[in-house]
């Protein structure tokens, strides 16, 4: 099994500190890293300054087999803002899989139709999500992974967007994404004969704006008060306050850093929205 979440660019660099916080010798959590890395728990991809650390996105820790590499993995996920896919069985887990998939389904049906926020939002947060005061997702918006989405305070998602946030979605505050934005959570591994799916966490944070028809894909970060243009497809991290758009999300320049405004995305005059 391949299915992989993306952790960090760093995750070698960082065991020399996990091995003190799990309190075993760096040479044993070494053992133990090599161990997962051939066996697929952790996983490698790129070269250089291209390098990306994964670990398994099917939740197996209850079977991996070696312990510190289980209880090594233990701890990266709780790195990534989301919940593992389960291990699908006659348990709890699936069960409680199954209702939120149905729960979710139901609102991108139906309940995202309704023209009324406080009905759509109260949906959204039985369901999981987290939704600061004053922001809105307005209707005819798919959201998928309702339990991992995190939306700060005074921000909006407009119409007919898809927001992806099975590997972790976390808004920031004062954050105005345009209608027809798709916000994708992961791809496959079109390198495999195998259709493993690749994925890992977006964050979009205080300030940034996300005009229309852009795509921002998975394993990404846009920076404070950064700016991703029209029909813009990013793949990578946007730095704070830079203004990105074209082929390549080329930098076309940079706003105020002393930004002070609020998206007023559920205000009376969106009231339908």
């Amino acid at each position: 099994m391949k299915h992989r979440i993306f952790h960090s660019t760093d995750l070698p660099e960082r065991l020399p500190s996990l091995a003190v916080e799990l309190g075993v010798s760096l040479d044993q959590l070494m053992t133990a890293y090599a161990w997962g890395m051939s066996h697929d728990v952790f996983f490698v991809e790129g070269e250089g300054e291209s390098l990306r650390y994964s670990i398994c996105s099917v939740d197996i820790e209850a079977i991996i087999e070696d312990p510190l590499a289980q209880r090594l993995y233990g701890r990266l996920r709780k790195d990534i803002p989301t919940t593992l896919v389960p291990r699908y069985g006659k348990n709890w887990i699936t069960l409680k899989d199954r209702w939120l998939r149905a729960w979710e389904q139901a609102y991108n049906i139906l309940i995202n139709k309704i023209p009324s926020h406080h009905v759509r939002l109260a949906w959204l947060r039985l369901g999981g999500a987290k939704i600061g005061e004053g922001s809105s997702i307005w209707r005819n918006t798919e959201v998928l992974g309702i339990e991992n989405l995190v939306i700060g305070a005074d921000s909006v998602i407009a119409w007919h967007c898809q927001v992806d946030a099975r590997a972790g979605l976390i808004i920031g505050d004062h954050v105005a994404i345009a209608s027809h934005v798709l916000i994708i959570a992961g791809s496959h591994d079109t390198a495999a004969p195998e259709f493993w799916s690749v994925s890992g966490p977006i964050y979009i944070d205080d300030y940034a704006w996300i005009a229309t028809r852009a795509l921002i894909g998975h394993s990404t970060r846009i920076g404070r008060g950064a700016v991703v243009t029209a029909n813009t497809l990013v793949a990578k991290n946007i730095a704070p306050y830079k203004i990105v758009g074209g082929s390549g999300a080329k930098s076309m320049g940079e706003r105020p850093h002393d930004l002070n405004y609020k998206v007023g995305g559920k205000g009376l005059f969106t009231l339908f929205h």
